[in-house]
């Protein structure tokens, strides 16, 4: 049985989500959480990996999102900066797996392949796999059409569980570009910002509510769903990791 968990307001700073998802994890981990798929709107924030944080150019590529009015913060997993706004779904999938660190392929198939088969629902041509030149590169991103890229996931694997987390752009390419051109240029990464699209870019009026509604309805053809709140308790846990997440130096 797999929990889904829609939008809830958290009162706290923009990485409280991403210890939300920590936590989450841990709980699944333990044997006290079943398996939990997370969407909500997430603030205004750059999401650094830990090959970031090894840069010469982070310090500057921290200051340059703050710049651009987005809080940077440290992330579970995956590799290089995402953005992550209003304007996007950000998701977060915690599975009980005892051979965890033997099916992360296999995770990232699942989740790309329900997400693009949600995207195409909606009459988007999407497709999985990574674009020449698109941040955050890789081979499970889905995109559309080959030209833009719409969605990105990474993974964190414990012993006996796992974590998937990611960004759908439902609308806002623009925020992501003027974000990501000044970070990525600090970093010295190379991409091209002209592979960063957007959901209403390839369906005019869909919206954020649409596309959630479409991957749950997805989600819930191939897996027995039930609709669940985030437990406060959970919440508390998270407020207790929030340090490794924020990014509150300099």
């Amino acid at each position: 049985m797999l929990e889904v968990i829609l939008p809830a307001t958290l009162a706290g700073p923009p990485w409280l989500d991403t210890a939300v998802g920590r936590a989450l994890l841990e709980r699944t981990a333990s044997g006290s959480a079943p398996e939990t798929l997370r969407l909500f709107r997430p603030e205004r924030i750059v999401a650094f990996g830990p090959a970031d944080r090894l840069l010469p150019g982070y310090e500057e590529a921290r200051q340059a999102s703050r710049d651009a009015g987005f809080a940077p913060v440290n992330r579970i997993a995956g590799g290089h900066a995402a953005v992550f706004h209003e304007g996007t779904i950000a998701f977060s999938w915690t599975v009980p797996d005892p051979r965890a660190r033997t099916t992360i392929h296999a995770r990232f198939e699942t989740i790309s392949s329900l997400i693009a088969e949600a995207l195409r629902g909606l009459g988007v041509d999407a497709r999985v796999g990574a674009l020449p030149g698109e941040y955050c590169p890789g081979e499970y991103s889905v995109n559309a059409g080959g030209r833009t890229k719409l969605m990105g996931v990474g993974q964190r694997v414990l012993p006996t569980a796992a974590y998937a987390g990611g960004v759908i752009v439902v609308e806002g390419a623009d925020l992501v570009r003027d974000a990501l051109v000044p970070v990525y240029r600090a970093l010295e990464l190379d991409w091209d910002p002209a592979t960063s699209g957007s959901v209403r870019e390839e369906v005019s009026g869909v919206t954020w509510d649409d596309v959630a509604a479409a991957l749950i309805e997805t989600v819930a053809a191939h897996l027995t769903v039930r609709h669940a709140t985030l437990d406060p308790a959970i919440v508390e846990e998270a407020r207790a990791l929030e340090a490794q997440f924020a990014d509150t130096s300099g």
